[in-house]
């Protein structure tokens, strides 16, 4: 069997890292195993909502990156303080794929005396918190495996990127189980930065590999799909499954409903009602809703009317109180 390529890149933007994977598993014959580091991002899962599982509003005013993988399983925070691992490499059904290629960071872990197991479907935990979540896709005779490693990840920035809104929502998108979760760090006997840890991580995969470089051909082709998939509103919210989703909140004006549904991205079907007074019908208002992409931009700049339609209504302290 060809010897695996170890790339290893100091580019931490999530388009071009997720982009990075698709590109070499169907856009090459080889094996590859490598690492890397996301600046801020949530990454969703292929088959989730992300209008339902991600804090849109959040993000979108922190300038965290929204982005969807080809892999399934839940929805995950990554910054700096978390090291993620791809192996591309031959599929053999008759194997435990998720414990083969978990067991060098595995070992790894427990070389530095922290005591990590594999744990149900695809996670590797210590002391039953998890540290990481891992997923896998197969693209004809090969399998992509990737994992996240939460070194010393930002917690409390993760919590409010996961936490969505006070609007119910239901649709038939994959939902994430949260976990309990802890940092490699706060298991280490001797302390070390996550440069460290990747440098030894690096050191345990390239017992079986051969270092590669990205060619400038490699990069060209992954920047194309930067540019035409994986940066794209389409992709990473657009492609979500349609949800049904209902807010309601209690104002000075009244009780105020908002029912739409979300498809594409966008919102369908919208319904205003509520005990309010109205100075014009509200269904001309809702109508307006429909077609727009769901964040609290577009919603404001539709609901700033609301005050003509609505008497005493006020359309930030309605789109602050949805999306807080």
């Amino acid at each position: 069997m060809q010897k695996f390529k170890f790339i290893t890149h100091d580019n931490t933007d999530a388009y071009f890292n997720l982009a990075s994977e698709e590109y070499l598993l169907k856009h090459t014959d080889d094996y590859y195993i490598y690492l890397w580091i996301n600046d801020r991002a949530v990454i969703v899962g292929t088959n989730q909502n992300a209008i339902e599982e991600v804090n849109l509003s959040y993000t979108e005013s922190a300038g965290v990156k929204v982005v969807r993988r080809l892999t399934g399983g839940g929805t995950v925070y990554h910054d700096k303080g978390n090291l993620c691992y791809t192996i591309i490499a031959p599929y053999n059904a008759d194997e435990d794929n998720y414990k083969k290629f978990t067991a060098p960071v595995i070992e790894y872990l427990k070389s530095l005396g922290v005591n990590a197991s594999f744990s149900g479907r695809n996670d590797i935990v210590i002391e039953d918190k998890k540290i990481s979540g891992n997923a896998q896709t197969v693209f004809k005779d090969r399998i992509m495996h990737h994992g996240t490693i939460l070194f010393n990840a930002d917690t409390e920035e993760l919590s409010k990127c996961l936490n969505p809104s006070k609007i119910k929502m239901q649709s038939k998108g994959i939902k994430s189980v949260r976990a309990r979760i802890t940092n490699v760090i706060e298991h280490l006997n001797d302390k070390m930065s996550i440069e460290e840890f990747k440098a030894g991580l690096k050191a345990q995969f390239l017992k079986d590999c051969d270092n590669y470089e990205l060619t400038k051909s490699d990069l060209s082709a992954i920047q194309t799909l930067v540019n035409e998939k994986y940066s794209k509103y389409e992709w990473n919210i657009g492609r979500s499954p349609i949800g049904q989703n209902e807010f309601t909140a209690k104002f000075e004006f009244g009780i105020f409903t908002l029912r739409f549904n979300t498809q594409n991205g966008l919102i369908t079907d919208a319904q205003i009602f509520g005990d309010f007074f109205e100075k014009k019908s509200v269904k001309e208002l809702a109508s307006q809703l429909n077609g727009i992409k769901f964040n609290k931009v577009e919603l404001n700049k539709v609901l700033e009317q609301v005050g003509e339609y609505i008497s005493g209504a006020d359309a930030k302290e309605i789109a602050d109180k949805m999306f807080e």
